[in-house]
């Protein structure tokens, strides 16, 4: 009664003070970001571009959401991107052979699910490190998108599934408020549910959590399947756009997702995430890849600044640990 007493009232104020503070430096920075490119390009400060913006950051911040979760909890998921790859073929054949686009919708994010499922069960219960499991996961199941395709795309998407993805809602882009439900969700578990105490609390310290009475394997499970399904459906509103789905698509989307939760505050060492921070962070690579292509800048910088970006969000969570 003791271990458990010490270890959560005394946490959890403090995260989530750490948590609020990061998340507002973060979007000061957003603003910083924001305000430069808007000197810098008469284009970027309008309508357009920036919901242009929102729009093209949304596949990356679900991406990243799921990704956060892993983070919490102690993990990361390096398949998110060949996960959606094959979501994404299965789904199309199966929109394209004529089955009612809600089933193959609900199909594609089953998909998802199963690849989270295997990588989740082999964490979970046959403990196995995070790293080397959903790195194994980034060759299997890109490898398996390639197999069944052939390496060719599949095209034919129905205008009726492009037509939802392309649709807007009182004239916001359908991608940018499916984002937003997504994160509204996320953000009750993480901070009104039992699941994302849970997702902290093995995070922070595996086995204190376990003493205290925490289902770890089974939150670690979780964590994982939810990564997976959303990497599907970050699929469907690419494909939604494309009208075709390549067994190549997501390469490097676990680099991005990585950087948009980084930035967002997620600790690579586990037990400190938020979904508002990644959210940011995911706006924020956005807005550097916009500005930059409107300043003909070459892409191979926009990576750059992505690797330094994670570099320079480690740095300043090992200051805040620290301190």
């Amino acid at each position: 009664m003791m271990t458990q007493t010490n270890i959560q009232p005394a946490a959890a104020p403090t995260a989530k003070f750490k948590l609020n503070l990061r998340d507002a430096g973060t979007l000061i920075g957003l603003l910083i970001i924001v305000v430069t490119f808007s000197f810098l390009s008469p284009v970027f400060f309008t309508v357009p571009n920036l919901l242009n913006i929102l729009q093209q950051s949304s596949i990356n911040a679900l991406i990243a959401l799921g990704m956060t979760l892993v983070i919490v909890s102690g993990g990361i998921d390096l398949s998110v991107g060949p996960t959606a790859a094959l979501s994404a073929v299965l789904g199309a054949t199966m929109m394209v052979a004529g089955v009612p686009v809600p089933v193959a919708i609900l199909a594609t994010l089953g998909i998802g699910a199963l690849c989270g499922v295997f990588s989740g069960a082999l964490v979970a219960y046959a403990g196995l490190q995070p790293f080397i499991v959903t790195l194994g996961g980034l060759s299997l199941f890109r490898a398996i998108a390639l197999i069944y395709t052939g390496g060719n795309p599949v095209f034919g998407i129905p205008m009726e599934f492009r037509s939802i993805i392309n649709s807007t809602v009182i004239g916001i882009p359908t991608p940018i408020v499916i984002v937003a439900v997504v994160a509204l969700v996320l953000w009750l578990v993480m901070n009104k549910t039992p699941l994302g105490e849970y997702i902290l609390a093995v995070g922070g310290n595996e086995e204190a959590a376990r003493v205290a009475g925490v289902p770890v394997k089974r939150t670690k499970m979780t964590v994982f399947i939810i990564s997976g399904t959303l990497a599907s459906l970050a699929s469907l509103i690419l494909i939604g756009r494309l009208g075709a789905a390549e067994p190549t698509i997501g390469n490097l989307w676990e680099l991005d997702a990585i950087a948009a939760a980084a930035i967002g505050g997620a600790s690579l060492m586990g037990g400190k995430g938020s979904i508002v921070g990644t959210l940011i962070g995911a706006i924020i690579l956005g807005v550097l890849r916009n500005g930059l292509t409107l300043l003909n800048i070459q892409a191979f910088y926009q990576l750059l600044a992505t690797g330094l970006i994670i570099i320079i969000a480690m740095l300043i969570d090992r200051a805040t640990r620290g301190r």
